[in-house]
C-alpha cells in the first residue's frame, strides 16, 4: 500500500508539473540555470564515463570472439556490434546512472533543504507555486538536456571504443568505422535518446518528489538525498527492461 501511494504521488506531482510546462518560455531564466546544472556542468563526468564505457564494450566484444580464435572473421563486423550496444544500451543506461547519482540527489537535497527550512512554506505565503518554480524547470532541463548528454557520450564512447581495438587488434579507423557505417541504423540511436529523456524525466521527477517529502533537518536532508538516488537508479533499470520488452 506504501508504494502504490507513493506511485500516486509521483504521477499527481507529474500532471501539477505539465500543467505547467507552456510556462517554459515565461520562467525560461529558471530553466536555463537548470539546464546549466544538468547539462555542461554535469558533461566532464558524462565524457569521461563514456569514454571508458567505449573502450570496456570493445574490450569485451574482441576478447569473446579472440577466445573462439575467430577476430579475424569478425573484424568486419566489430564495430557495428559495438555501436549497437552503445547506441541502445550502455550509454542511456550509464549515462543516466550518472545523472541520477549527480543531479538526482542534489535536486532532493536542495529542495529538501528548503522544505525543512521553511523556504517552501515562504513560497506559498507569496502566492508562488512550488511546482511552477521548483518543479517544473528541473523536469524541463533534465528531458531537454540527458538526450544531448547521451549524443556526447555515444560520440567519445566510440572514439574510446576505436582507440582500444586499434591499440589491441591493429583495427584501422577505415575498418572500425566503415562497419559502424555500413551496420548503422537510425532507430538504434533514436531509441537511445527517448530512452535518455524518459531517464532524465523521471530522475528529476523523483528527486522533486523526494525532495518535499524530506523531514527531520539535517539527517532528513542526507537520507533523502540517498533515497532519490536509490529510487531513481532502480527504475533506470526497470524502464530499461520494459523499453527492451517493447522495443
Amino acid at each position: 500500500m506504501n508504494l502504490l501511494s507513493e506511485i500516486g504521488q509521483v504521477v499527481l506531482l507529474l500532471t501539477q508539473v505539465i500543467r505547467y510546462l507552456p510556462r517554459v518560455f515565461k520562467d525560461r531564466g529558471l530553466v536555463i540555470e537548470q539546464m546549466k546544472i544538468v547539462g555542461s556542468d554535469s558533461l566532464p563526468l558524462v565524457i569521461l564515463v563514456g569514454a571508458f564505457t567505449g573502450a570496456i564494450a570493445a574490450l569485451q566484444a574482441t576478447n569473446l570472439f579472440a577466445k573462439f580464435n575467430l577476430i579475424g572473421i569478425a573484424r568486419p563486423f566489430i564495430g557495428g556490434s559495438i555501436a549497437t550496444v552503445v547506441f541502445t544500451e550502455l550509454t542511456p543506461v550509464l549515462t543516466a546512472l550518472v545523472i541520477a547519482g549527480r543531479v538526482g540527489g542534489a535536486i532532493a537535497a536542495q529542495i529538501g533543504t528548503m522544505n525543512v527550512s521553511e523556504q517552501i512554506d515562504a513560497l506559498e505565503m507569496m502566492a508562488i507555486d512550488k511546482n511552477r518554480y521548483l518543479s517544473m524547470p528541473r523536469l524541463f532541463a533534465a528531458i531537454t538536456m540527458m538526450p544531448v548528454l547521451a549524443v556526447f557520450s555515444n560520440i567519445v564512447a566510440l572514439v574510446g571504443a576505436y582507440v582500444l581495438t586499434s591499440f589491441k587488434f591493429d583495427f584501422t579507423a577505415e575498418t572500425f568505422f566503415n562497419s559502424i557505417q555500413q551496420y548503422f541504423r537510425v532507430s538504434e540511436p533514436s531509441i537511445g535518446i527517448l530512452k535518455s529523456a524518459v531517464f532524465g524525466g523521471f530522475t528529476a521527477l523523483i528527486g522533486c518528489h523526494v525532495g518535499y517529502q524530506t523531514v527531520g533537518g539535517a539527517e532528513g536532508v542526507g537520507q533523502s538525498t540517498v533515497r532519490a538516488f536509490t529510487i531513481a537508479a532502480a527504475s533506470i533499470l526497470v524502464i530499461d527492461a520494459l523499453f527492451g520488452i517493447v522495443f
